[in-house]
């Protein structure tokens, strides 16, 4: 009887682990269909002319972004940038899912400035192997708004040093994707309830 229930114990285990690599295998199937190849295309959209790296890193608030099979239900949504000794940038996304009280979701790309005469154009690596173009496409003179986007004009994401902006800033901001001819048919904002 012993032995049967352990059998029986592995073998869901194994399936466990199975199902688990089946899900991250399904979610970086989506990341390259969703959001394409990763190389080094011409940047087809007006960018920041001239991004001050030090003064964008620290924590942003996303108030608007274009949902994906790994954020579709978040809320209060946050972006943090730190620069590494290796000139890496450490990225922290966190979220809860839901509702502000659910659980908590964080993933943790890095990143580096792909383009060194403006720093508008970065490259994010995600689960170790995907690489994607990261674009900033705004960021206010006093760097407390910015408007990110990529180069299939379908993701995006407008963000702020607070979790809430006026109706005007943030309608300005989402201006931002309009004027570059964003597809914008799936872009929500994002609860920020702290």
């Amino acid at each position: 009887m012993l032995n049967v229930t352990l059998r029986r114990r592995q073998g869901t285990g194994i399936k466990r682990a199975a199902g688990g690599l089946i899900r991250a295998a399904s979610m970086v199937a989506v990341l390259f269909a969703v959001v394409g190849c990763g190389g080094n295309k011409t940047v087809n959209q007006e960018l920041e002319s001239s991004v001050d790296i030090d003064r964008f890193m620290g924590r942003w608030y996303v108030l608007g972004f274009t949902p994906t099979m790994l954020d579709k239900t978040a809320v209060n949504a946050t972006e943090t940038y730190a620069m590494k000794e290796n000139g890496k940038i450490q990225t922290t996304y966190s979220f809860r899912k839901k509702t502000p009280n659910g659980k908590s979701k964080t993933y943790e790309p890095v990143g580096w400035v792909y383009d060194k005469e403006s720093n508008s154009e970065w490259r994010m690596r995600f689960f170790g192997v995907y690489v994607a173009p990261y674009y900033i496409l705004h960021v206010s003179e006093d760097y407390q708004h910015t408007v990110v986007g990529h180069p299939n004009r379908k993701l995006a994401w407008v963000m702020s040093r607070s979790p809430v902006v006026s109706d005007a800033t943030y309608e300005e901001l989402v201006g931002e994707l309009r004027s570059r001819e964003y597809d914008l048919s799936t872009f929500k904002g994002m609860v920020q309830e702290w």
